[in-house]
């Protein structure tokens, strides 16, 4: 089975690090890569937790639009949080309302020590249809 492979405008250059932003089976599913807020260089942009999550689910919208789809595609998110907490919990909790309201996707939260690259507090991932 072949599958397309899709880096978008709008988003950093991944394949130095080893990765696509997305791919598409032939069977329409779309698998995500980890989005991290970061503008089209890859720089982040913003030092705080809640502008980490609203930019990292902005470029998620970047990369479901350039399969066509939007945040009501996506089947289930996988969400990475540095040193996570109540607090921040209840900033992703806020963002995903504001997205899905009282229907949000399936979802596996991490907490981890620490992502890819120095400064990163979130990441998140997602399969869509």
């Amino acid at each position: 089975m072949s599958h397309e492979v899709v880096n978008p405008a709008g988003l950093s250059d991944p394949v130095p690090y080893g990765y696509s932003h997305l791919t598409r089976t032939p069977g329409g599913l779309v698998f995500v890569a980890g989005q991290y807020a970061a503008d089209e260089s890859g720089q982040l942009v913003s030092g705080d937790f809640a502008g980490q999550v609203r930019q990292s689910f902005a470029n998620l919208r970047t990369a479901l639009a350039a399969a066509g789809l939007d945040f009501s595609s996506v089947l289930r998110l996988g969400t990475f949080v540095v040193d996570h907490d109540t607090d921040k919990l209840a900033i992703l909790g806020q963002q995903i309302e504001e997205i899905w309201g009282q229907r949000p996707p399936a979802q596996t939260l991490s907490g981890v020590a620490r992502l890819a690259l120095p400064g990163m507090l979130f990441e998140v991932d997602a399969i869509a249809a």
